[in-house]
């Protein structure tokens, strides 16, 4: 997966889980969590979502790495996995 298909899959998810979010604010490195008003199970279903949408298995131990769109598309990009 390239970078720009993963950035559409974090999108698409997060659009999924907070419908009303206005993603356009959110920078590379803002953490998600705190911008979008994320709680841990919303935070739970975007993983989840993101790993179906993906293909992808996403462990407990990568989702610190899931924090920011950056560490998002960084994870599920072939250049930074």
């Amino acid at each position: 997966m390239n970078r720009t298909e993963a950035l559409s899959a974090v999108e698409e998810s997060l659009a999924q889980i907070v419908p009303d979010a206005d993603l356009t604010v959110l920078r590379p490195e803002d953490p998600f969590r705190e911008v979008l008003e994320l709680d841990s199970l919303d935070f739970l279903r975007f993983v989840e979502t993101l790993s179906e949408r993906t293909g992808v298995s996403i462990d407990d131990t990568d989702t610190p790495r899931l924090t920011t769109l950056s560490g998002c598309v960084g994870f599920l990009s072939a250049d930074g996995a």
